[in-house]
């Protein structure tokens, strides 16, 4: 079966390389599956998962936004964080995500909102997929 190589780097660590059968990734405009030979393309991406399927299996790691360039035989994922799907943790998003609902309930300068409506959707992108990974309805 064709593969298609695949890296997803962060700001400070390289978290994935090898060769894949597919990738999606969050796009702006929705979500993006890649297939080998794929054309080439750049996107922005939204905080959300991206999930490399090879043929052990499926791989996810949350990333919080960032850019993806696809080739027909290589896609590069770059966030500025990126954590395999099995590193979140719950109890810090979930404080993550207070700290945003409460910074907006006290908020009037429209800069600080739209900082804080970034960051609770990072939270609750992250949150998605701990309850994803058990299994749970979001």
């Amino acid at each position: 079966m064709s593969t298609i190589h695949v890296d997803v780097v962060s700001a400070t660590e390289s978290l994935y390389s090898g060769e894949v059968l597919c990738v999606f990734a969050p796009a702006s405009t929705g979500e993006l599956g890649i297939y080998p030979k794929h054309t080439a393309l750049l996107s922005i991406l939204k905080p959300g998962e991206v999930r490399i399927e090879t043929d052990k299996g499926i791989e996810s790691i949350y990333v919080s936004g960032g850019i993806v360039e696809v080739q027909p035989d290589v896609v590069t994922i770059f966030s500025d964080t990126a954590i395999r799907a099995n590193d979140l943790d719950e109890f810090k998003v979930l404080e993550a995500k207070q700290r945003a609902q409460d910074e907006m309930d006290n908020s009037i300068d429209t800069q600080d909102i739209s900082a804080t409506q970034a960051a609770l959707s990072e939270s609750m992108a992250q949150l998605q997929m701990i309850n994803k990974m058990r299994g749970k309805k979001c």
